[in-house]
């Protein structure tokens, strides 16, 4: 399977792009159609019930989503602020901050025995409120540094993230379980597949201001998801959830969509705004996985009480 190897195969294709970058600059006005077609895969993966098994855990769901978009906006300002981070970075790192969980979250939260039933409720709640959380956190945090276009945001957000999603629940809904039963197994490839060509492309469109990536830069996103991790669990452990439970908050909240937060950049703002993003995908997938395996090892005589069906169905959005 493709995710086996994609840390590898994303770093070589980041590299392939920075040294011969005119190829992938052919692909710059379609990285939002990748974008929706990965948001779309991710609809072709849930059904209905998936939206009627947050009623089963509110409480854990309210306060990871809350962690989500306080937390981690929180963290991305003070970071950039210490680090002194000029705008474009500034701007980026505050996209990932205000992102909602990534689809990879639901993959690593399999991996830790976590809950991935709440960790799909999580995605999905984070990922509907977005519409509306990204532009006004961003627009609060930014005020005093750049303007930012909230309603541009609001609808872009819509179109790339909210239409994908319910179009492919309604392919599900009129072709049926069966039949999209038989594709779920390619789902997670291919999106992985445009994952690491979006990403790619945005290592091409930057190649010229690569120079400028300091280590600063490095270090400020890699705290940040260790920040996330670490606090997250903290923080729903002090909020007495169950040892499952703080396990998947934990990855859902240092769990971000990379993707998106690359496409507004590149869309409302600059492809250097974009490079935050792109540090960030790698990052979380790197520690996403040693964070799920170390958990796991701390609980290896707890029962799983996980769906057994659902990292297919989870980890098909990819790695965004």
């Amino acid at each position: 399977m493709l995710n086996r190897y994609y840390i590898i195969l994303l770093l070589l294709l980041a590299l392939t792009a920075w040294l011969w970058p005119s190829p992938w600059l052919v692909l710059q006005p379609y990285f939002i159609w990748l974008l929706a077609a990965i948001m779309f895969l991710m609809g072709l993966t849930l059904r209905w019930q998936d939206f009627r098994d947050i009623l089963r855990h509110p409480g854990a769901v309210c306060l990871g989503v809350t962690l989500q978009f306080l937390l981690m906006p929180a963290l991305a300002w003070l970071i950039s602020k210490a680090l002194g981070f000029p705008p474009e970075w500034l701007l980026g790192m505050m996209l990932v901050g205000t992102a909602p969980g990534g689809t990879a979250s639901n993959a690593l939260t399999y991996l830790a025995r976590g809950n991935v039933a709440l960790s799909i409720s999580m995605t999905l709640v984070s990922t509907t409120l977005a519409v509306v959380m990204m532009p006004l956190l961003t627009g609060w945090y930014l005020s005093m540094v750049i303007e930012v276009n909230r309603l541009g945001m609001l609808f872009s957000i819509a179109q790339i993230v909210v239409i994908p999603v319910l179009l492919g629940l309604m392919v599900v809904h009129v072709l049926g379980e069966s039949r999209i039963h038989r594709i779920r197994h390619w789902l997670p490839d291919v999106a992985l597949l445009f994952i690491m060509v979006a990403i790619a492309s945005l290592v091409a469109i930057n190649a010229g201001s690569l120079h400028q990536l300091t280590g600063s830069l490095v270090v400020g996103v890699l705290i940040h998801n260790v920040a996330g991790l670490v606090v997250g669990y903290l923080l729903a452990l002090a909020c007495r959830q169950s040892m499952t439970n703080t396990r998947t908050i934990a990855i859902e909240v240092g769990t971000q969509n990379t993707g998106l937060a690359m496409a507004l950049a590149l869309k409302h703002f600059s492809a250097l705004a974009a490079l935050p993003g792109v540090l960030f995908s790698i990052s979380q997938n790197m520690l996403g996985v040693i964070a799920a395996k170390w958990l796991r090892c701390q609980t290896e005589d707890e029962p799983q009480a996980i769906d057994k069906g659902s990292p297919v169905k989870s980890s098909s959005a990819g790695n965004a």
